[in-house]
């Protein structure tokens, strides 16, 4: 936030955000994030404070990644038909963004589920953003999806979008397994 004072006395202007320093040297690119505080002096004016830069290079600036526990195997397009569609086993897939709040908000409850019901049920995720074409083709419009896979096809009335509890995601699970063993 940065402070401008002039010889008006009532006059004093804020920036709403702290700045962002860039610095490009040939070798490597650098973003420095540069945080301000003020606080009053002796005579009433305000001093600027400046804490150091911390300096972020490509290879230090942290990727986000879809992490995925024991029992969720993280597939793609190409593992698709292999893994979901020839299964001999139902399969629940989970499509989630590594942007996706409400998605890490459920990952624990999946990977709970998924070694509770490992002997009845295979669980995947799959990343939205590097499959577009399994996205468009079933037409995963909200994240989380949760879509239930039996012999190939996708079970009707399985299709779960948006966050969902522990005991609401087993109720969920359960109702859908005793669907597919009575059909």
């Amino acid at each position: 936030m940065d402070t401008v004072l002039s010889s008006s006395s009532s006059l004093v202007v804020r920036s709403p955000l702290p700045p962002v320093r860039t610095v490009t040297s040939p070798s490597k690119h650098y973003s420095a994030a540069a945080i301000f505080s003020f606080t009053p002096s002796i005579n009433g004016l305000r001093k600027n404070h400046q804490r150091p830069l911390r300096f972020f290079t490509s290879s230090t600036v942290p990727k986000p990644s879809i992490r995925c526990g024991a029992g969720i195997k993280e597939i793609n397009e190409s593992d698709f038909r292999s893994t979901v569609l020839e299964s001999n086993r139902p399969v629940l897939v989970e499509f989630v963004a590594t942007w996706c709040g409400p998605c890490r908000l459920i990952s624990p409850a999946m990977e709970s589920i998924s070694q509770e019901y490992e002997d009845r049920l295979v669980v995947v995720k799959i990343d939205h953003d590097a499959n577009p074409q399994l996205i468009q083709e079933y037409k995963v419009y909200g994240l989380p999806t949760l879509i239930l896979f039996k012999d190939g096809q996708e079970v009707p009335q399985s299709r779960r979008e948006g966050a969902i509890t522990k005991p609401k995601l087993k109720e969920y699970v359960d109702a859908l397994l005793e669907t597919i063993s009575v059909a």
